[in-house]
């Protein structure tokens, strides 16, 4: 079971390597200059900005799941561990969200921030989830602290819809991809943004699995040191 566990392990982070030097190549290589996304050449950010968007949102809705399950499966410890590694991936995600748009920014709008409501709204999902970790490092009693950051988790991820949306429900200047079909793009430029996706999505999980098996392993070396002690 540990062998076959490890070669799948191996199996997704070949792929993940593998997805994210197509995706590269394809973006930096042989994607066209976008007319719709202003910028030329600059513009090529948006084929890393959606992918890594993408999972910052994803890795929030994992947290959400799983904070879901935990409440509702008598608060197992692996659902805490799930929702927990996913707010720190999507937090992490959620900086590279902001730091790539900035740079897409500057040459487009002459300006490194603006207050849209897309970059505000980004803004305060990443900081609420950043308070979400603050959260956990402040309450000592592990049930205690799995329990609020459930609770946490659940409610914070109305940011989230919120963020998507707000393209849609505010006049932004930010692009909204998604009014028209095949996210308004050309044929030529789906290819990449869609191996984009998936090179993130395989960068998350692996990504989550080493993640999740340290916690695991603290649990273990946490319950050792116990029963040692109290031999």
């Amino acid at each position: 079971m540990t062998q076959s566990r490890g070669r799948m392990d191996v199996l997704v982070l070949v792929l993940a390597a593998l997805m994210i030097f197509v995706g590269i190549f394809l973006a930096l290589g042989m994607a066209p200059t976008a007319d719709r996304l202003s910028g030329g050449d600059v513009q090529r950010i948006f084929y890393f900005h959606v992918g890594i968007a993408w999972i910052a949102g994803l890795a929030m809705f994992v947290t959400f799941v799983a904070s879901i399950l935990y409440l509702a499966r008598g608060e197992q410890r692996k659902y805490d561990i799930i929702a927990a590694s996913s707010v720190e991936i999507g937090v992490t995600f959620g900086v590279m969200v902001l730091l790539s748009g900035m740079l897409w920014a500057r040459p487009v709008w002459n300006t490194w921030w603006t207050w849209d409501p897309r970059l505000t709204t980004t803004a305060i999902t990443e900081f609420l989830y950043i308070a979400y970790l603050m959260l956990r490092g402040a309450v000592d009693d592990p049930q205690r602290r799995a329990r609020f950051s459930a609770v946490y988790g659940i409610i914070g991820f109305v940011s989230v819809p919120i963020t998507y949306f707000s393209s849609k429900w505010f006049q932004t200047i930010h692009p909204d991809l998604g009014q028209s079909p095949g996210f308004g793009l050309t044929a030529s430029m789906r290819p990449p943004m869609f191996v984009g996706l998936i090179a993130f999505t395989l960068v998350y999980l692996v990504l989550m699995i080493i993640r999740t098996r340290l916690d695991r392993s603290a649990d273990e070396v946490a319950r050792l040191k116990h029963d040692i002690i109290n031999r």
